[in-house]
């Protein structure tokens, strides 16, 4: 398990390399200028091109690519993503300012995303009409279908400006969560209850399931007790991978509602090719996806402890001067 968590762990730095890496080559090959950006603004004057080269090399720009690249990296490796060019602000303030936000919106959507699909995989397993399960499983492919964008607008057009029960925008008191919540929660919910009816039909069909009923065990202890719990482990799987993009749904969310956060921060940088901000975001996302995949997979052995097998070492082969015992003789002893 070590030599696991270790290799992991491996992986995890080359990832972060990696998109740390590509994130950076992109922001240099698009043909604008970031200083030009933050010096122009909205005005309509001429830029001072003396003002521009000086916050070029203020900021390093003047420099070779590799030269650029190298003290990026290497002050991304001490945890300095440097100041943004458009506001002057460290880059980790930036993105500390905006990560509660964003926090109680990834979280309040995952466990909204995970009541729902466990709700529908459950359902769909449980009942024996089959017009209902029919209808149950045709949800999750609907919800994954209907852009996010689209569900987050008919929630206000519905709920804030007809109903008025909930604020159409801002991030102030739980009240303004609600929606928010419910639009990423949807497509990534649907997900969820997809792979999960899924595994959870196919070990439905096991022989244990059979032997649970033949001792008596009512249908609903079966599902929970039995079911659930070894077909888990592909949504486990699949709701790890689902975290990675809740940060690109949140770009969409935030800006429907009107929200401050990480996703409308990383929209608002690349608008302006604020490559410090970009660079900080892209990294640290990447942290956040690596973690969640790493507790994900640690989490397997606790589910089926039959995993834990696969990391023993396998049993030496007999001696060829004993003679082998069969199976009825081990089992006999």
């Amino acid at each position: 398990m070590g030599r696991y968590v270790g290799l992991r762990a491996l992986q995890a730095i080359v990832v972060l390399w990696a998109s740390f890496t590509v994130a950076f080559v992109i922001l240099f090959i698009l043909p604008s200028d970031p200083v030009s950006i933050a010096v122009q603004g909205n005005s309509a004057t001429p830029v001072d091109q003396q003002a521009v080269e000086d916050l070029q090399a203020r900021y390093g720009l003047d420099q070779s690519l590799l030269s650029q690249y190298w003290t990026s990296l290497s002050h991304a490796v001490r945890g300095d993503f440097g100041t943004s060019i458009s506001t002057g602000q460290p880059v980790t303030t930036a993105i500390g300012d905006a990560l509660p936000n964003t926090l109680a919106l990834a979280v309040s959507a995952v466990v909204l995303a995970v009541l729902f699909g466990g709700l529908i995989a459950f359902a769909t397993t449980y009942t024996k009409a089959q017009w209902l399960r029919t209808a149950l499983q045709a949800l999750p492919p609907l919800g994954v279908a209907v852009p996010t964008f689209w569900v987050g607008l008919m929630l206000l057009q519905f709920f804030s400006f007809d109903l008025k029960i909930f604020p159409a925008f801002g991030d102030k008191g739980f009240s303004s969560l609600v929606l928010p919540a419910i639009t990423l929660a949807l497509p990534t919910g649907a997900v969820i209850a997809q792979v999960l009816a899924s595994s959870m039909g196919t070990t439905w069909r096991q022989p244990f399931v059979e032997t649970a009923q033949a001792k008596g065990a009512s249908r609903i202890r079966v599902v929970l007790h039995h079911v659930v719990r070894l077909a888990s482990i592909p949504a486990l799987t699949i709701a790890g991978v689902l975290f990675g993009n809740l940060l690109a749904s949140a770009v969409v969310v935030e800006t429907v509602f009107s929200r401050a956060g990480v996703g409308r921060l990383m929209q608002t940088s690349v608008m302006a090719q604020d490559i410090p901000v970009v660079l900080g975001i892209v990294v640290f996302s990447t942290a956040a996806f690596v973690v969640i995949n790493l507790v994900v997979d640690l989490l397997y052995p606790l589910i089926d402890p039959r995993i834990v097998e696969s990391f023993r070492k396998k049993p030496a082969a007999p001696d060829k001067a004993t003679p082998a015992v069969d199976d009825a003789e081990a089992a006999h002893v």
